[in-house]
């Protein structure tokens, strides 16, 4: 988002051409360098999360981009450019990651809508401080001659400065992330994580150092440390000595096993993994990933063709009703960021207030659906704003861009929520938010460029509408598809433990009733936690005996 301020004066600082067309065209490409390389690695970074923790690959997204970052503001050249952004996107699979680090945080059902406003608030934060950011320092010799001097690095790289920030902040966020972030995957949350002991410490310390004891509080605990050593004289029942023998809900998703069973465990996902994978994608979570990708499609275009629409000069002439008809609102650059801004404070308000009560009303799916319908209907009538009359334009525009936002806002979590419910196992739900956010960065890659292309040929025809009434009908094949899709059924409609999906999974795998059984509080598998392919082609133990040990490692 910082970049978009600057990207069209960073692409002429690199003369390439002096066509101002060729220049947008340039600028699209480093746009859509992220989404293309993102695409890519998406699916990646998903399996790899399930396989060694979110909290690893949060981190090096993070800091991934902010080595990307630092790569383009050092670009003096196209290649260098695309280079940087290209590589942001390759290492940074964070938000399908993100998206399943929420879903594992949360175990009741009632919680989701608020827990998934949290994310997309922050991304609407984002794109209001980041485009601020990144215009407001760019080239800071020319902005700040008392401050920089051409002379200097800044000189030399005028784009360098807004970049440094944003990895600073980036770096700010590994360190934040590596002492106070948990892990949240089942089968890895209870390894030693030295990073979070390290933060516990520091947090320990600016306790004892923040408490302030007066005369009267050291006699008070003076008293008290002397009934204390009188009550630890006395003997106390075996099930209080210690913390073992502390109440505990025996159904409680915090509960961990003890360190004996966590090998087992761990040796247990890793052989019913393959066989969750295989019914991972089912039809549910294909319709919603398919939605996800439509909706990131047509709200990219729609991002794209308002500012063009805005900033486009007023035609004189007469329009041929009820399609032929072209201009655009002719609006200066600081009216249109100041419309963008207040758009973006309005969507940060309506994703914590609005979003979570109307989904507990109606629920996500119907949300959803009513959303998907009403998105047709807002890009058949845009482009006929520019036909209002004067005093009635910014009424109109105003009007537009608020069911926008709003439709945005109720979409993208509800998505979100029925993807996450859609899914038959936490095994395999970072693999399929990997697919999902791969799905929707390839739709966002290619929804400017496309909606472009025809824009400019609509233009050329004397039809400025085109490209949204193409849009409409890619918004029509999604309010399609909604009436298909379906809500429940998921893990949080069905509460079970990991333990309980690795017995399912590895039973069915096995084809035997029970797979895998609970022994004092750990988990047994077949022998070499691995079934093989038996001579009659279904999966069978590795041992004709079906002789049943512990998992290795233990």
């Amino acid at each position: 988002m910082s970049i978009f301020p600057y990207i069209y004066y960073m692409i002429s600082s690199f003369k390439i051409t002096n066509d101002d067309r060729q220049i947008a065209i340039y600028a699209g490409m480093v746009t859509s360098a992220f989404a293309f390389a993102e695409f890519s690695t998406g699916v990646v970074w998903g399996r790899l999360s399930d396989r060694i923790g979110r909290k690893p690959v949060l981190m090096t997204g993070l800091a991934g981009t902010g080595l990307s970052m630092l790569v383009f503001g050092f670009s003096t050249n196209l290649p260098m450019a695309l280079l940087g952004r290209a590589l942001g996107g390759l290492l940074n699979g964070n938000i399908g990651v993100l998206q399943t680090t929420v879903a594992e945080m949360i175990t009741e059902k009632e919680h989701q809508p608020r827990a998934y406003a949290i994310m997309p608030f922050i991304w609407c934060l984002g794109s209001i401080i980041g485009p601020a950011l990144g215009g407001a320092l760019a080239d800071p010799c020319k902005s700040y001659p008392g401050l920089f001097q051409n002379g200097t690095i800044f000189g030399r790289f005028p784009y360098l400065l807004p970049n440094l920030i944003c990895a600073m902040i980036l770096a700010c966020g590994v360190v934040v992330g590596v002492l106070f972030l948990e892990e949240t995957h089942e089968g890895r949350r209870h390894r030693r994580d030295v990073g979070l002991e390290a933060g516990q410490w520091i947090l320990r310390q600016i306790k004892r150092s923040a408490e302030v004891v007066d005369t009267g509080s050291k006699s008070h605990d003076a008293n008290f440390e002397e009934s204390l050593s009188l009550l630890e004289d006395e003997e106390q029942p075996p099930g209080y000595r210690t913390t073992e023998g502390s109440p505990r809900a025996p159904c409680s998703r915090s509960t961990s096993p003890d360190r004996k069973a966590r090998p087992q465990l761990e040796a247990a996902i890793r052989a019913c993994k393959p066989f969750a994978m295989e019914n991972a994608f089912s039809k549910q979570v294909l319709l919603n990933i398919g939605a996800y990708g439509i909706l990131a499609y047509h709200t990219m275009t729609f991002d794209q063709l308002m500012p063009m629409m805005l900033s486009t000069p007023e035609s004189d002439a007469s329009p041929s009703l009820p399609f032929k008809f072209i201009g655009g609102f002719a609006m200066p650059t600081k009216t249109i960021g100041l419309i963008m801004s207040v758009q973006g404070a309005y969507s940060m308000f309506a994703q914590l207030f609005l979003f979570p009560v109307v989904v507990r009303r109606f629920g996500s799916l119907t949300v959803f659906r009513t959303v998907a319908v009403l998105y047709p209907l807002l890009y058949l009538v845009v482009p006929y704003l520019v036909l209002l009359p004067e005093e009635l334009r910014m009424v109109g525009l105003s009007l537009t861009l608020l069911v926008k936002t709003t439709a945005m806002v109720l979409a993208y979590p509800s998505n979100a929520i029925l993807l996450t419910n859609s899914a038959p196992s936490m095994l395999v739900l970072g693999a399929i938010n990997g697919v999902a956010a791969s799905t929707a960065s390839l739709c966002r890659a290619f929804g400017p460029t496309v909606s472009g292309l025809i824009h400019s040929a609509g233009l050329e025809m004397g039809f400025s509408g085109l490209a949204w009434w193409s849009s409409a009908l890619v918004c029509i094949v999604g309010a399609i598809e909604s009436l298909w899709m379906a809500e429940g059924g998921g893990r949080l409609d069905h509460p079970h433990t990991l333990e309980d999906e690795i017995q399912v999974d590895l039973s069915e795998a096995l084809n035997e009733d029970a797979a895998v059984v609970a022994v004092d509080g750990g988990i047994q598998c077949p022998q070499e936690a691995c079934p093989i392919e038996g001579s009659d082609g279904k999966l069978a133990p590795r041992t004709a005996n079906k002789e049943y040990v512990d998992a290795p490692g233990a």
